[in-house]
């Protein structure tokens, strides 16, 4: 048992503020049930929505605070949904079939999309779930059970346990699993090297159960996303040929964390998982709202590219793997850039407060 306790801590998403939100509350199976619901300030008819699963031991609360759900849903124009799993004697924890447990969480948050549906004018046809680390475990179950109400499903640094395993998914499910290769928490390959215990099948086996289920057939597209910040990380992004769209985010030197800055970080987990949601395929990781710091002409460009600054700043460019191919020092005011030595393809200007651009370079 003290074993199980140490695991709940560290499972937990680590969440520093504790400013209250307004939560609320929904009876299931004579259980009352907490939740936290972020509706956009401004829409108009009904609503995507994001439910979030937190790790095990977690706070809603608290969580909804360290990831600003509501400035979320005024970003995205969605709804993000929170709830709140029980206490079964080891922290809160969802139950994803890895250890016996009579709480029918599956069932409980299916009972709360229909009751939220109707009271908030929430899209049935857009419904995505997303979660860490025992949160991950339940998005999978979740994926496996009801994939014929769930749009897409994105789990970080959770498995699916050998009793879910078992099961064949109802639908095939549009899917990212985003895991780091250095967790020693939830183990790329299923292990727990911090607790001596297996919790589920390894990533490997997790991308082939879910090929199965999705149809897919030969080898993925392997894009390694450009290293421009300096976290000791590289993100590796396989995009499976599949009838229904597959896709892991591989993390090399990645721990049991969520990256959540990307001011600090090449890749925000919100941002990129955002982006698989809504369906940009073009998107490789950078967060939208920090990669328009200077204004920057034509775009795409044959070759000539100008470049418009408030102050003296100096910009790299850099091919799609991260190597520096040009670097120039700007004054203020209008600078003209010659890409056109570079052969075709896409590029990205990072300016040195780390702002980013992507460029297309194409005749």
């Amino acid at each position: 048992m003290k074993k199980v306790l140490t695991l709940s801590i560290i499972l937990t998403v680590i969440c520093t503020l504790s400013i209250s939100a307004q939560i609320q509350h929904f009876t299931w199976q004579n259980r009352d049930r907490e939740f936290i619901i972020r509706m956009p300030a401004e829409h108009e008819g009904s609503v995507p929505v994001i439910f979030f699963l937190h790790g095990l031991g977690d706070n809603i609360t608290r969580c909804d605070q360290e990831f600003n759900f509501s400035q979320l849903a005024n970003d995205y124009g969605w709804a993000i949904v929170s709830p709140q799993a029980i206490n079964q004697g080891v922290g809160a924890m969802w139950n994803a079939a890895l250890m016996s447990s009579s709480i029918d969480d599956s069932g409980f948050l299916m009972a709360l999309l229909d009751s939220l549906t109707v009271q908030y004018q929430l899209d049935p046809d857009s419904v995505f779930f997303t979660g860490f680390s025992m949160g991950g475990f339940m998005t999978h179950r979740m994926a496996i059970e009801h994939g014929d109400r769930i749009t897409a499903c994105a789990p970080v640094s959770g498995l699916i346990t050998n009793a879910m395993a078992a099961q064949t998914p109802s639908v095939p499910v549009r899917m990212l699993h985003i895991h780091g290769t250095n967790d020693n928490v939830v183990g790329y390959d299923g292990s727990s090297s911090t607790f001596y215990m297996t919790l589920g099948l390894g990533v490997e086996d997790i991308l082939q159960y879910w090929q199965t289920a999705n149809g897919c057939y030969g080898e993925p597209d392997i894009d390694t996303l450009p290293d421009l910040q300096n976290d000791g990380l590289r993100f590796v992004r396989y995009t499976y040929n599949c009838g229904t769209e597959l896709q892991h985010l591989k993390v090399l030197g990645g721990t049991h964390s969520w990256y959540n800055s990307d001011r600090e970080y090449d890749i925000g987990y919100k941002t990129f998982i955002y982006n698989f949601f809504k369906g940009n395929d073009s998107y490789t990781g950078f967060n939208d709202l920090e990669m328009k710091r200077f204004k920057l002409w034509p775009n795409p460009t044959s070759g000539p590219l100008f470049i418009e600054a408030d102050q003296y700043t100096t910009v790299t460019v850099m091919d799609a793997q991260g190597h520096v191919v040009a670097q120039h020092e700007l004054q203020p005011g209008t600078s003209q850039l010659d890409l056109q030595h570079l052969p075709d393809g896409v590029y990205f200007v990072k300016e040195d407060n780390g702002a980013v651009t992507k460029v297309i370079v194409g005749r």
